[in-house]
């Protein structure tokens, strides 16, 4: 017997399972990050018996996984789904059809997968096995979670976050390149969750060569979500003796470059356990930033963080292909001689300068960090 669930604890339960599913962003790509629970009827109201979230590249799928652990508690149960189920034979089995064997009493769901193999299908199985669906639950969060598995479908390249640590006046670094450290280690400690829930952080070539960073997520119990390392190297500069380079083998690195880069240097990059990608482009200048997106897309990722620099911000500002701000302010004050967050984009009129929507913001000790999305 299926009782009614109430408008506040639909809500609740899929916040629940909205969590699930950011808990897995940056693990899953190509794949969605999904969320799944599972509650049953008691006396006393419903009761969570089983969570389950899409496990590390991308399968077994969230509802998968929530069922397994519920069994055969699932009979009758109300399933709390992040996104559609998967209503298409992939390498594993439809999920709308493991629901329908479970014999789920109700399934709620929070939006629709745009996937043209999926969308709508899985809620029309789930119907015409007589299993009612109510579709829109936390709607506008269940879309800002799977924002860049949405736009890889759509535009065929990943989310852009375009992070960057700045002083009051909006400089990376004194004159000398100075800049450590800019912002506390609560600000640099949510870089690194930043990182964990990315598929890949990308920088710079002169970025690369002059920090000489890790690129690693260095939170205790999330060092195994680092992410893909990547930077835009036309001129392959970047050398054997950097630490990208040298634990290749172990933390993914790539390298997007041009495709008349030095032969010779690319097979010796990839010996060490780099991958390069290369971009044909006619232009002699800078890497063409709109092909390397869509090099990254069709190798399936979805969430790309850019950690610098300058111009490398500026190329992708300058193409509108910079989807969200996440702007780590210090409280020092560094003047007109230091190196600015953006390089020179081309913007000559105030009205053709891009606009920012903020999403959120908090303090972090004597930081404060800000949140903006494309308008």
């Amino acid at each position: 017997m299926v009782s009614s669930t109430s408008q506040s604890e639909d809500v609740r339960f899929m916040a629940l399972a909205l969590d699930l599913a950011e808990h897995a962003l940056g693990t899953t790509a190509p794949n969605p990050a999904v969320g799944c629970v599972i509650t049953q009827q008691t006396d006393d109201g419903p009761r969570v018996v089983a969570r389950g979230m899409t496990q590390p590249g991308g399968r077994p799928h969230a509802e998968t996984e929530a069922l397994a652990r519920a069994g055969a508690a699932a009979r009758g149960a109300t399933a709390y789904v992040s996104l559609e189920p998967c209503a298409h034979h992939g390498k594993t089995p439809p999920c709308a059809d493991a629901l329908v064997a479970a014999g789920l009493g109700r399934v709620v769901i929070a939006t629709e997968d745009p996937d043209p193999r999926v969308s709508g299908r899985g809620v029309a199985r789930l119907k015409e096995a007589g299993i009612p669906v109510s579709l829109g639950v936390l709607a506008a969060r269940g879309q800002a979670v799977n924002a860049g598995f949405i736009k890889r479908l759509r535009e065929g390249r990943p989310l852009v976050m375009l992070k960057a640590a700045i002083s009051l006046d909006g400089r990376l670094a004194t004159h000398t390149g100075s800049s450590r450290w800019i912002t506390g280690p609560q600000a640099r400690a949510l870089g690194h969750k930043m990182r964990a829930s990315h598929d890949a952080v990308m920088v710079g070539s002169a970025t690369a060569l002059i920090d000489d960073p890790d690129l690693t997520c260095r939170l205790p119990g999330l060092e195994s979500h680092s992410p893909i390392r990547i930077v835009m190297d036309g001129r392959l500069r970047l050398p054997l003796t950097a630490k990208l380079v040298r634990d290749a083998k172990t933390v993914p690195t790539w390298i997007v470059t041009r495709a008349d880069a030095e032969p010779a240097r690319k097979r010796v990059l990839e010996a060490c356990g780099v991958t390069v990608i290369t971009i044909s482009q006619d232009d002699p200048g800078p890497i063409d930033v709109v092909g390397a997106l869509a090099a990254l897309g069709e190798r399936g990722l979805t969430r790309v963080l850019v950690e610098g620099g300058a111009y490398l911000a500026g190329a992708l500002l300058q193409n509108a292909l910079v989807d969200r701000l996440a702007l780590f302010r210090g409280n020092a004050l560094i003047g007109a001689d230091g190196h600015p967050a953006v390089a020179a984009f081309g913007v000559n009129d105030i009205g053709d300068a891009p606009r920012w929507r903020r999403i959120d913001g908090l303090a972090l000790g004597a930081d404060v960090v800000d949140f903006y999305e494309a308008l």
